[in-house]
């Protein structure tokens, strides 16, 4: 009787657990990607110098609106010894200012093993140097972060690249060497710094007593020479610390003072960064880093930048004439209107998974204070993930300070943004 009854049930049973290797089976290609839709709300300030500077010759109320939209898309191909990957990125923006889409190949490059110790890499890419996690002062060939929202993609450089990999017995686990070539000219690379250049860089990397550790060096060209070491250690298995420190030689400085009068400062700058992060039992991350940003502002060249801009206000009130306010977004661009570009900051981010055992649900808050004038940006930020491949954020970031200090002379007094993003 038990023998009949496993003959008739063990058909269902087969064809339920039918095993298809050809599903396991690694596939020669990647298509991926991600559609993000972010609304955002502006509250703003009328009587900060940067309003003034954005918006002195029009009237957007006590709040503007804007409407983005990302589309981000991934692949590979894949046969043999040599892989091409590619991440294109397309923005759309809806603002006061109009609409505007652009689109951008993030990277796009070919990779090829021929063997288990070493690749090289042809085309555009982003090299993610550094062990920092809202600033990275030894990314000597990256674009700059936005520590606001540091996990986003950047946009990479046309790069030459190899890494070269070995392993060893002992304390010094492992050794890496990565030269890269940097070309610049008219259409190649032409934001990196001066054209007509073939720049080298280097980074060497040793796993030494469970701790990682980088040199990076960049010899001059297109920047001047600079100087680099990182590191990363668990000091338990919930508890890391890591931390950064370069050395760029020759960096000049331009400034304005509160009449627009123009200097340039050749110095030697040294920037830095000590940071921990800590994983508690309940599921509560605390990241805390301090960046020392030796190439930025001192308060007092901060407030003579936003005394000419009020200077450059009065101007256009009194006169009609916003020559001054033109002089003023000249040395805005690429120079004040850096991120973060005083001298020392810091960051803490502290983030709760599932509280109250709420599924899917992180809540957290992220600080960012400027250390020089103590103004500051606080961000509270609520995540749900329960929708598959659906991603829900809704973040409000509260800015204050001082007039004449950095986050107190921000355009807003508060940004409410929600972002929808979908992975596919």
């Amino acid at each position: 009787m038990l023998l009949s009854l496993f003959y008739c049930l063990s058909p269902a049973f087969a064809e339920e657990y039918t095993f298809n290797i050809s599903e396991t089976e690694k596939k020669p290609y990647h298509i991926g990607g991600n559609l993000e839709f972010k609304p955002i709300l502006f509250g703003l300030d009328k009587n900060t110098s940067l309003y003034k500077l954005k918006f002195y010759n029009r009237d957007e109320g006590s709040a503007i609106e804007e409407y983005d939209a990302k589309l981000q898309l991934e692949g590979s191909l894949e046969k043999g010894i040599a892989k091409f990957s590619v991440k294109t990125n397309t923005d759309y923006k809806k603002s006061y200012l109009g609409e505007d889409q652009q689109t951008t190949v993030y990277e796009g490059f070919l990779s090829i093993k021929p063997s288990s110790s070493l690749s090289i890499d042809i085309g555009k890419k982003t090299l993610r140097w550094g062990t920092g996690y809202a600033w990275n002062p030894v990314a000597f060939i990256d674009r700059p972060k936005d520590p606001d929202d540091p996990e986003l993609s950047l946009e990479g450089f046309i790069v030459a690249s190899a890494d070269y990999i070995k392993s060893f017995q002992g304390p010094l686990k492992t050794v890496s060497f990565t030269p890269v070539l940097i070309p610049v000219y008219n259409h190649v690379n032409n934001t990196f710094g001066a054209i007509d250049k073939l720049n080298f860089a280097g980074k060497l990397y040793f796993l030494f007593y469970d701790t990682d550790i980088d040199l990076v060096v960049l010899p001059g060209g297109s920047k001047t020479t600079r100087y680099g070491v990182d590191f990363s250690r668990n000091i338990t298995t919930n508890f890391e610390i890591h931390g950064e420190f370069a050395f760029i030689n020759d960096y000049k400085k331009k400034f304005i003072d509160s009449n627009g009068t123009n200097f340039e400062k050749e110095y030697d700058a040294k920037n830095y960064l000590i940071g921990i992060r800590y994983l508690t039992e309940k599921d509560a991350t605390y990241i805390l880093e301090y960046y020392r940003n030796g190439a930025g502002f001192t308060s007092g060249e901060m407030r003579d930048y936003f005394g000419f801009i009020n200077k450059g206000y009065d101007s256009y009130v009194s006169t009609g004439s916003n020559a001054l306010l033109k002089k003023a977004s000249t040395v805005t661009e690429g120079n004040y209107g850096k991120l973060n570009s005083m001298r020392d900051y810091l960051y803490l981010r502290v983030s709760q998974k599932e509280p109250f055992d709420i599924l899917y649900f992180t809540p957290s808050v992220t600080l960012m204070a400027n250390l020089n004038d103590k103004s500051f940006s606080f961000s509270p930020e609520l995540l749900y993930t329960g929708i598959t491949n659906l991603e829900l954020r809704l973040k409000v970031a509260f800015i204050a300070g001082e007039r004449l200090s950095e986050y107190g002379e921000k355009q807003n007094d508060y940004r409410a943004e929600l972002r929808a993003r979908y992975y596919f």
